[in-house]
């Protein structure tokens, strides 16, 4: 194992902070993590059925496909910072027009699909993208530090979005949600947002550039079957770990428990996730990646087992959605992990950007299936037995990944 050097987030702390507030309040976790939360709120005040609700996660999904290719593009041809900063803006803005849906349930499907859009600079791969240019020697721990943003925003925005809409109703679950960029995300990235050219050590700049030069092309990653294992491994499981956010506060509700009592249940998988990132994200740097993955990532089947099995133990709802945040919590920080100790630096942007469009399409397709599967059964147990399979299968997937491949000494700041 290595030893521990902290020297990095000495020199890293404040970009460290930034995008963890950054991944918090981007537009993926800002919808996703409130969905639950506003499900019943707008089954009741706009007749919509759940089934077709679900659909709104899959618009959400499908702008962020679009999204995550034009931000690799837009941040290189513009600047992280610049991106970064109107997409905050925007993203507030779209977020507060929500409130003006109509009766018909399009409005709702447009309107999820065009936030992150709106947002698209708010995106993991800007904040990974930034991390891995800081972080060398503690990558795996850096990183799940910052995806530990949506762990706070899944614990947090049940409970915002819950009391909200219980005083004002549901359009002020989405005005909640659209204050948090702009008075938060923002001020910080205007403060904070430090790329490699704004770095003022000059040797630092020099160090820097390396790491950005060496690996695979996208071209030469989109041949290699180790990126397809990546792709469709994760694709599984994060299709069905979207399946549990958007679905564990109304099945809690069907088997008799309250709004706040269900959304305070929930509130357990975002501090599970955030522990759960945290140790995987510590153990990746000095153990081998896909083993640690493999066992981490199969966590949430024994939630769905628990979830199958009980139908009236808070205890054991907790303890479910607590396996379910640990195993989650695991998964984005271990896919950009990946993409950098696998395929490099020299084009991580475009294939992060693949595969983040790659898992989002999975994820996006996931609410449909759910949605047929509770209109087929009217209960829960499909999806339950679905998302087993995948939390058993796609991480046994990694490990068939094989060792780490060798490419020239990366530099960071902290290594100058």
């Amino acid at each position: 194992m290595k030893n521990f050097n902290n020297r990095e987030f000495r020199l890293g702390w404040q970009v460290l902070l930034l995008a963890v507030v950054g991944v918090a309040t981007s537009s993926s976790s800002l919808l996703l993590y409130s969905f639950s939360a506003l499900t019943i709120p707008l089954e009741k005040s706009m007749g919509w059925g759940r089934s077709e609700l679900q659909a709104a996660v899959t618009a959400l999904s499908l702008g962020t496909i679009i999204a995550a290719q034009l931000a690799g593009w837009l941040n290189l041809k513009y600047g992280l910072r610049t991106v970064t900063v109107l997409s905050l803006v925007a993203l507030s803005a779209s977020l507060a027009l929500l409130t003006q849906i109509q009766d018909s349930i399009w409005g709702l499907y447009i309107g999820y699909f065009l936030v992150p859009l709106a947002g698209l600079g708010t995106l993991q791969i800007t904040w990974t993208h930034l991390v891995n240019l800081w972080f060398i020697e503690n990558r795996g721990l850096a990183l799940a530090i910052i995806l530990s943003g949506s762990g706070l925003a899944a614990a947090l925005l049940p409970i915002l979005v819950t009391w909200s809409v219980s005083v004002w109703g549901w359009q002020a679950g989405f005005l909640a949600l659209a204050i948090l960029p702009v008075t938060i995300g923002l001020p910080l990235t205007l403060i904070w947002l430090k790329t490699d050219a704004q770095v003022n050590n000059p040797k630092e700049d020099q160090a820097r550039e390396p790491a950005r030069e060496e690996g695979l092309t996208l071209s030469q990653a989109l041949r290699s079957w180790r990126f397809w294992v990546c792709n469709i491994s994760m694709t599984m499981i994060v299709a069905c770990v979207v399946g549990l956010v958007t679905n564990i506060v109304p099945m809690l509700q069907d088997r008799g428990l309250s709004a706040v009592e269900a959304g305070q249940i929930f509130s357990t998988f975002g501090l599970s996730l955030i522990g759960g990132r945290l140790i995987v994200g510590y153990l990746i740097d000095r153990l081998w990646a896909p083993g640690v993955a493999a066992i981490a990532l199969a966590m949430p089947a024994f939630a769905c087992l628990i979830f199958a099995m009980s139908h009236d133990s808070t205890t054991l709802y907790i303890i479910a959605t607590i396996l379910a945040g640990l195993g989650a919590g695991a998964e984005f920080d271990i896919s950009a992990f990946l993409i950098a100790r696998y395929f490099g630096m020299r084009d991580y942007g475009r294939l992060f950007g693949v595969q983040l469009g790659l898992v989002t399409a999975g994820a996006a397709a996931a609410p449909l299936l759910f949605g047929a599967l509770y209109d087929a059964t009217q209960d829960y147990s499909g999806l339950l037995a679905f998302s087993t399979f995948c939390f058993v299968i796609g991480p046994l997937m990694l490990l068939s990944l094989g060792r780490y491949p060798v490419f020239h000494q990366e530099y960071s700041p902290a290594m100058s």
